[in-house]
């Protein structure tokens, strides 16, 4: 997926975050099948279950069945076409959860030969956080970061500038 160039920034400020709110050993649900984050949770101490690669706007099985005390979702929520159905079944009492932020600058992602690598949705900050607390959730903690990249060009340019993930840490109402 990541071609050997891993979201080391991404990942250093999500694995940060959640220690700073929940410190290990805890069991996590994370939503999507296992990755590298996965195994960086795991490294840590947390005691990590994925999905299986179920669509997750149709077939709840697994979450229904989860009793971890954590469900995570990083760049998950974009790809579903009704996130509020799978955040209100969620059984856990926290939640981590980060999106790509809507760009002014890019259209929404496409993949071309994965229909599973799309974005149905691109949020704006406030948008996710309406869906959090429709479907039940109280946001304690949030922080945006940026992505630069290693190109030359004005998109590459405001990238260094522009937030382009909204991270939260959630309870249960």
């Amino acid at each position: 997926m990541y071609e050997g160039k891993f979201p080391k920034k991404r990942y250093k400020k999500t694995i940060d975050f959640m220690l700073k709110h929940q410190a290990p050993p805890t069991s996590v649900l994370d939503l999507g099948i296992e990755n590298p984050f996965s195994e960086v949770m795991q490294n840590k101490g947390y005691q990590v279950a994925n999905t299986k690669g179920e669509d997750l706007d149709l077939d709840f099985t697994t979450v229904m069945n989860s009793n971890a005390e954590i469900t995570t979702a990083f760049e998950i929520f974009e790809h579903l076409l009704a996130p509020f159905n799978v955040l209100s079944k969620l059984k856990s009492n926290y939640l981590f959860a980060s999106i790509p932020l809507k760009l002014w600058f890019a259209n929404a992602y496409q993949s071309k030969t994965d229909p599973w690598d799309r974005h149905y949705h691109e949020f704006e900050d406030w948008q996710f956080d309406w869906l959090l607390e429709k479907s039940g959730w109280e946001i304690m903690d949030s922080i945006q970061f940026t992505n630069p990249v290693n190109k030359i060009g004005f998109r590459p340019l405001l990238r260094k500038f522009t937030p382009r993930y909204y991270l939260v840490y959630c309870k249960r109402k």
